[in-house]
């Protein structure tokens, strides 16, 4: 990558911005973001697991966000506390309003949904859907502005080409097999074959006739809510830029507005009672509010656009987990799909770099030839 001639005459020079030092055209912002997006892909492949065995034990999904919200919530708060301790002051009605757009997509709508369609459908095939995130959430920020593509430039070019690349290998590792490979000794788990049977009895317990057809249209809907979700966030960055704040306020009216639905839904006591355990604190915490707190952070820096790009590493992820736990087979699809992945994302991540340094240039520029001329 070739520096801008503004840049030539900044390097060795440190320069803040968004609380990164910049050394030339290299920031710790850029090393961080991609490994902080990747912790979340991790995150959430736990969580699967973990809202899978709480659901096949029972558990009503509503009833299972108004909990784990309520913890994550918990979890964050002190971090308001500590280091946004001036930003409360600044929460007034319309930001209330955002913060509760904010609720209703990311967790009514998007975890709502996601969570009747995993019932009813399953693990496995619940994360293909997640890899629709990004191209959801890129078309949806063009359409609302949060996102520039000007395709006669490289850049541009290269993100839209990223974000084709990067959903043609989600498809092709969700539906095409090839040859079994052996690349490792697999089977390090002994899977219960009762866990289909669970599986079942969980989709009738909540209630879930509608079967693969209306757990397909729930996940369907809940990639649509994600990728407003990350609209939304973009927008809420602006107009309130706080990380912990927005979390635990997020998280608490998520809860609240959880609890709605869930009453409307759930009228029986019994229905909400809950064992407070390592499984739901685990829940709540790591796929929550550190998600949460880390999506809103790499937001604020590039975009709507960019956690949403991380989640296919999350297929990428299940796999390897699956093969090396549970003695899932590995195909030749695979390994092409994950292979165009990280084409398609590094894609993306190079255009919407080029995007950041030509306007940190432009913006150099600038404040030369205005310390120029105030000289």
């Amino acid at each position: 990558m070739e520096p801008t001639a503004a840049a030539d005459q900044t390097v060795n020079k440190p320069v803040t911005t968004r609380n990164s030092t910049v050394f030339g055209t290299w920031t710790l912002e850029d090393a961080m973001l991609p490994i902080c997006m990747t912790l979340v892909q991790v995150f959430t492949m736990v969580t699967l697991l973990l809202s899978k065995l709480a659901l096949n034990a029972g558990m009503k999904p509503f009833v299972f966000l108004v909990y784990r919200n309520l913890v994550a919530a918990a979890a964050v708060a002190p971090l308001a506390l500590i280091f946004e301790r001036d930003m409360w002051e600044k929460v007034s009605l319309v930001i209330c309003g955002w913060i509760s757009v904010n609720s209703i997509f990311g967790v009514v709508l998007a975890m709502g949904l996601y969570y009747y369609g995993l019932s009813a459908t399953g693990a496995a095939y619940s994360v293909n859907f997640l890899n629709l995130i990004p191209i959801v959430t890129f078309v949806t920020a063009i359409m609302f502005g949060s996102e520039k593509l000007v395709l006669a430039k490289w850049p541009g070019m290269m993100k839209l080409l990223g974000t084709l690349v990067c959903v043609c290998g989600a498809m092709i590792v969700s539906m095409f097999k090839g040859r079994l490979l052996h690349l490792w000794p697999t089977h390090l788990l002994r899977y219960s074959h009762g866990a289909q049977a669970a599986s079942t009895a969980s989709s009738a317990s909540n209630g879930l006739h509608f079967g693969m057809a209306g757990g397909t249209v729930f996940l369907c809907g809940s990639c649509l809510s994600y990728g407003l979700w990350f609209v939304v966030q973009a927008r809420l960055a602006k107009v309130f830029p706080s990380k912990y704040l927005v979390t635990t306020l997020t998280c608490l009216l998520g809860s609240l507005q959880s609890v709605v639905v869930g009453i409307f839904l759930n009228h029986g006591i019994a229905q909400w009672k809950i064992k407070w355990d390592l499984q739901l604190l685990t829940v709540g915490v790591f796929n929550t509010a550190i998600p949460y707190v880390l999506n809103s952070w790499a937001i604020s820096c590039r975009g709507p656009v960019y956690p949403s790009m991380f989640s296919s590493l999350l297929l990428i992820i299940t796999t390897v987990m699956d093969s090396l736990l549970l003695g899932t087979n590995i195909y030749l699809g695979s390994v092409l799909g994950t292979l165009l992945i990280i084409v398609g994302l590094y894609a993306f991540l190079w255009g919407k770099g080029e995007e950041l340094q030509t306007k940190l240039a432009r913006s150099m520029k600038e404040a030369q030839e205005k310390s120029g001329d105030m000289a």
